[in-house]
């Protein structure tokens, strides 16, 4: 009897899974940066402002049919606006790193005296050595800051009531005795005018090749911004700083050096700038709280959102003249500090 083969069958293609179709996503905003976009927003508002306003009349038209408007607007207007940004940054970023070194939020370049010891260097220089270039100016700018802050920093090891209030009068307190000293030298040697004229912070003189130095600033600005973490660290105190592995002292010297050198050279290209680096980053800390890198680029975007709105003012009050920016910046920021100091009073009393 013949044996059937069995008959196999056929085997059957696995039948691929259907593929996903590709999820299209949509580049969203998260709805916690919005205030920070806005912010954004506004400022480069001032910003346009600030490149549009005023005695020399200029305009998208003008820009584009009249040479003369064209090159009052490169040699002038853009350099003063450029010279606003990168200094108000470079000041409101100061007096973070400055808060968190000294572990006071009343504290910035102006109020520790490192600006009056830059006045002192470039008064010094003025005296022996006229004809120096810029570069030394700036030289000498920084290096009396960095001995003003060294000094003040020398101080408050010394002083065993350490409140709110008394390290910034310490600081200001030697501020007035470098200031005093300056004026002295400056009075004999008849440059009261050139420092008076120096120290009044406006930003009308301010042209291209003048403002070029300010550009350091905005890369210290960029190297504390990636460093945040350590001043951070350092800010908690020595002991902490040592026990998480970080060399509390070196990184003290680091940021008081950048502080100083970014003070310095403001001083020299617009003078002094008033309580920038003290009203705004207390400002957003009151609003944000402390999370000092999220914070940061709110101290970038107010401190340059408040300078250009002084600058604004003080070229619109008086037309066709100006009130310097560092004047109507110094009263709003002196009645905020004061407003600062009375609500400290009230927390502690309270």
């Amino acid at each position: 009897m013949p044996v059937s083969k069995p008959v196999s069958k056929p085997m059957s293609k696995p039948v691929p899974e259907p593929r996903p179709e590709p999820v299209r996503t949509r580049t969203t905003i998260r709805p916690q940066r919005l205030p920070l976009l806005a912010a954004t927003a506004a400022t480069a508002a001032l910003v346009v402002a600030s490149l549009f306003v005023g005695g020399y009349d200029i305009s998208l038209r003008t820009l584009l049919d009249d040479p003369d408007a064209l090159d009052m607007f490169l040699i002038s207007r853009v350099p003063r606006t450029l010279a606003l940004i990168l200094s108000a940054a470079a000041m409101g970023v100061c007096g973070v790193f400055m808060q968190m070194l000294v572990q006071n939020r009343i504290v910035e370049p102006t109020t520790t005296g490192a600006s009056e010891w830059a006045a002192l260097g470039i008064l010094l220089l003025a005296l022996f050595a006229p004809a120096a270039p810029v570069l030394v100016r700036m030289g000498a700018a920084s290096a009396f800051a960095f001995a003003g802050t060294m000094a003040f920093l020398g101080v408050l090891r010394r002083v065993r009531l350490r409140s709110s209030v008394v390290v910034p009068l310490a600081g200001i307190m030697l501020g007035s005795v470098v200031s005093a000293l300056t004026l002295y030298l400056a009075s004999g040697a008849d440059l009261l005018q050139m420092l008076t004229t120096w120290r009044s912070g406006g930003f009308s003189g301010t042209v291209r090749g003048q403002y070029e130095p300010l550009w350091v600033v905005g890369l210290i600005v960029a190297a504390l911004y990636l460093a945040a973490d350590r001043f951070t660290i350092a800010g908690l105190g020595k002991d902490v700083a040592t026990n998480l592995g970080l060399r509390h002292e070196r990184i003290m010297l680091i940021g008081v050096s950048m502080v100083a050198l970014a003070t310095g050279v403001t001083t020299i290209v617009v003078g002094f700038v008033p309580f920038l680096g003290l009203v705004v980053p207390n400002l957003v800390s009151l609003l944000r709280g402390d999370d000092v890198r999220a914070n940061l680029p709110w101290v970038v975007i107010g401190s340059v959102a408040l300078m250009i709105l002084c600058d604004l003012i003080g070229r619109v009050v008086v037309f066709p003249l100006e009130i310097p920016a560092s004047v109507i910046l110094g009263a709003v920021g002196a009645t905020l500090f004061i407003g600062m100091i009375l609500r400290q009073r009230r927390t502690l009393h309270g």
